[in-house]
């Protein structure tokens, strides 16, 4: 017993040891779009809990629904509470034509491929104990022909060549009723925001009356979209970040230049390497015969602190490939290595425990051929990130005016520690295709209680390990003599 006591006390301590976090990063009471971070899933290729609502399920055609249901997701919950994400959003959940939610056919009725309405009330209350956020998507065009409304006869509607429907978006009845249904729609299953889709045809006024009416009717909802808008969206994606992000992170060595555009700092746009609509980022690195384990996580540091709200498409943590769907939409395998996933959940810590990283001010510092070193700062912190995505070792002078007097720059991803010069500079060294996060401490030298406490680690590990042999030697001098 007194040797398991003695084991388990060295364990801790040095468990305590090893993840000690800036003391100063803390996370906000009251959060903001900003502060998110999304996972962006379809329900159908997430992950199959329930068997009996299979129904046409057929997992050999890429076409047709695989089974995945609201049970499957709350099954897996724990896979995505491990990576840190603050947000989940699920996608189209309405009856439909598609697997992907295309077609849809109500605006009140579930796909009975996902499962009941209970099931889904449940999914979102286990979401909210762990204090996380989830949002669905609201078509607001492109329904099936055969819709729930396309046989009343007082909506007005145009049939499109693609066996789609559009509504007219004109006509009083359509604008009333959509506002209506999309705010039930949120109230009935206690969604934590909407992300409006098919906005083709809606002026401005009208998306932002219906923004204000999802605001009122549910307190701290968010309201986003998966198209770029005017309207006054909490959050908007944008295609030319998204394109820069693609053409920096997809091979080594690039034009890297573009990235410039992240100096407008804007924090609550999304930022996101790639869609559920399009090709997987990974695509890209295949085809440029990269390998696409060390290209993402070079990439992932970049995403989760650049100023934005980072999304990141449902398999990206085991590479998922495809170039459109439903390639690009496979049921999740579980069974597939998650060494990536480990990095996603120290990115969105570091993320989710400090403002400055997710509110902070942004400045680039180098930006040369894919070696980039910006800065996230505010007034109780000072973050610096080094991306070398290039194919040699890179290394950066960064003045210390830019970190400040009496620093040290201590490595939270692989325990790099960079002091001051003598020369009065910080360098930074980085070797090929490897990305750090640094925390500015201040530098007082020795850290004296760490480095004692270190030594007493080891001097009783050590003490143990005596024992440990001198109590062998004794057994066996007793077994010896018993022989």
């Amino acid at each position: 017993m007194k040797r398991k006591r003695f084991t388990g006390f060295v364990a801790c301590f040095l468990l305590f040891i090893s993840t000690v976090l800036p003391a100063n990063a803390s996370a906000k009471v009251d959060t903001s779009i900003a502060d998110e971070s999304i996972y962006d899933l379809l329900v159908d290729r997430y992950n199959n809990g329930d068997r009996k609502n299979d129904l046409d399920a057929d997992i050999h055609d890429d076409y047709a629904f695989h089974g995945g249901d609201f049970v499957g997701i709350h099954a897996r919950l724990q896979h995505i509470i491990e990576m840190g994400f603050t947000m989940i959003s699920i996608g189209p959940v309405f009856k439909s034509e598609s697997y992907d939610g295309k077609k849809a056919l109500s605006y009140s009725e579930l796909d009975p491929h996902f499962g009941t309405d209970d099931e889904l009330k449940d999914l979102v209350e286990e979401v909210h104990k762990q204090k996380m956020k989830v949002i669905a998507d609201f078509p607001l065009g492109k329904v099936g022909a055969d819709h729930e409304w396309t046989k009343d006869r007082t909506y007005k509607f145009t049939h499109s060549a693609d066996g789609t429907v559009d509504w007219n978006t004109s006509d009083p009845k359509v604008r009333e009723d959509l506002i209506r249904a999309v705010v039930d729609f949120v109230i009935t299953y206690d969604l934590d925001g909407i992300r409006l889709t098919q906005l083709d045809g809606f002026d401005d006024a009208y998306l932002n009356e219906m923004i204000n009416a999802i605001h009122g009717a549910q307190e701290g909802s968010y309201v986003l979209t998966n198209e770029e808008s005017a309207a006054n969206f909490d959050s908007t994606p944008s295609g030319t970040k998204m394109d820069i992000l693609r053409e920096t992170f997809m091979t080594i060595d690039p034009d890297s230049s573009n990235m410039e555009t992240f100096k407008d700092n804007d924090e609550t746009r999304l930022i996101q390497f790639d869609d559920l609509t399009g090709p997987r980022l990974t695509y890209d690195m295949v085809e440029l015969r990269m390998f696409p384990p060390t290209r993402w996580k070079v990439a992932a540091t970049a995403l989760f602190t650049l100023p934005g709200v980072p999304l990141m498409t449902y398999g990206t943590e085991i590479a998922v490939n495809g170039k459109e769907a439903p390639e690009s939409h496979p049921l999740f395998n579980f069974k597939t290595d998650m060494e990536f996933k480990e990095l996603i959940g120290n990115l969105n810590l570091l993320r989710n425990k400090s403002d400055t990283l997710r509110n902070g001010e942004f400045e680039l510092l180098h930006n040369k051929d894919g070696f980039i070193v910006y800065k996230r700062s505010s007034e109780d912190e000072t973050w610096l990130i080094a991306v070398n995505n290039t194919s040699k070792t890179a290394n950066v002078e960064i003045p210390i005016e830019k970190i400040g007097e009496n620093k040290k720059l201590r490595g939270l991803l692989d325990g790099d520690l960079i002091r001051e010069s003598d020369d009065g500079v910080f360098r930074v060294v980085l070797d090929r295709e490897i990305a750090e996060v640094y925390i500015a401490d201040d530098d007082k030298g020795f850290n004296t209680p760490y480095l004692i406490a270190s030594i007493l680690v080891y001097v009783i590990f050590l003490g143990f390990l005596f024992i440990m042999i001198k109590k062998g030697r004794e057994r066996r001098k007793v077994e010896s003599k018993k022989a």
